[in-house]
């Protein structure tokens, strides 16, 4: 196996199991306690992430390596992603209000509030700070979405069950739900031992 090969398996596993952005690092709790009440709905949270997480982290790269660096403005790192950013989810907003009304409505407010979500930040900002290529960080953000979008159809499905469950007064709705995203964080926390290579 090549070195390369090896590089874009270690960040396929980490960018799921051992840095999940949700599960492990927090970032993007907002989408990830609100919209995770039905499967379906966070799935769609989910690929809506994954595809604004992949497209902003190739667009960030190249405003990183090709504007920034080349007139010396690295300091606007985190200001230009966040206008790159903005620019993508308002694209993938007016796409799903036309192609899929019915996903669009279900995210409500969460579809917006992708622009301020600190994963994909996260995602633009990390493929920075680890040197990634443009292949790594297209790569890392597609799979720190699929990273999300696992937690969150986890969550969902904890959820949905964790509903019908019989528990005492004091612990239903919003308490039983953090006690359940802890119990999930620290699962996915188990992970952080795993040796790769």
């Amino acid at each position: 196996m090549t070195t390369y090969v090896q590089t874009l398996l270690g960040i396929l596993i980490s960018a799921l199991l051992t840095e999940n952005f949700i599960l492990v690092k927090f970032y993007g709790i907002c989408p990830f306690m609100g919209v995770s009440k039905k499967i379906d709905t966070a799935l769609g949270m989910g690929m809506a992430v994954t595809f604004v997480m992949a497209i902003a982290s190739a667009a960030c790269w190249a405003v990183y390596n090709l504007i920034l660096v080349k007139l010396n403005l690295q300091y606007m790192q985190t200001v230009a992603f966040i206008l790159v950013i903005a620019a993508i989810v308002q694209v993938v907003e007016m796409f799903l209000k036309k192609a899929v009304p019915s996903l669009y409505k279900a995210l409500g407010i969460y579809l917006p509030l992708i622009t301020t979500n600190c994963a994909v930040l996260g995602a633009a900002l990390v493929n920075v700070q680890k040197g990634y290529d443009f292949l790594q960080s297209v790569f890392f953000g597609a799979c720190g979405g699929l990273g999300f979008t696992l937690a969150i159809v986890l969550f969902a499905s904890v959820r949905e069950r964790v509903e019908k469950a019989d528990c005492p007064a004091c612990f239903k709705g919003f308490p039983i739900t953090l006690i359940s995203a802890g119990l999930l964080a620290l699962a996915f926390m188990g992970f952080s031992g795993l040796k790769l290579f």
